[in-house]
C-alpha cells in the first residue's frame, strides 16, 4: 500500500461523511414528538376497521339472531384491513 492509496482512501471516506452530512441536513430525523404521533395514528389506523367490524357484527348478529358469528367475521375482516391500511400507510411515510 503505498502513501498515494491511503490518500485516495482518506479522500473517498471525506466525501462519503460530506454526503452523509448533506442528507441529514436535507431529511433531518423526525422529533420524538412526532414519532409518538405516528405511533398514535397507526394504531388508530388499525384499532378504527376493527372496532367498525365488532360494531356492525353486533348489530347484524342482534337482526340475524346468528349468535357470535357476523361479529367473529367481521372482526376478523375489520382487523385484516387496519394491518393492510397500516401496513400501507408505513410505505408512505
Amino acid at each position: 500500500m503505498s502513501v498515494e492509496d491511503g490518500g485516495n482512501k482518506l479522500k473517498d471516506a471525506a466525501r462519503r461523511s460530506q454526503g452523509r452530512a448533506e442528507a441529514g441536513e436535507r431529511d433531518p430525523e423526525p422529533s420524538l414528538a412526532r414519532r409518538f404521533g405516528q405511533i398514535g395514528v397507526l394504531g388508530w389506523i388499525i384499532v378504527g376497521p376493527t372496532l367498525l367490524g365488532v360494531l356492525a357484527g353486533n348489530w347484524l348478529d342482534g337482526l340475524l339472531g346468528t349468535g357470535i358469528a357476523m361479529a367473529a367475521a367481521l372482526t376478523m375482516a375489520g382487523a385484516a384491513l387496519g394491518l393492510f391500511l397500516a401496513f400501507r400507510w408505513m410505505h408512505e411515510q
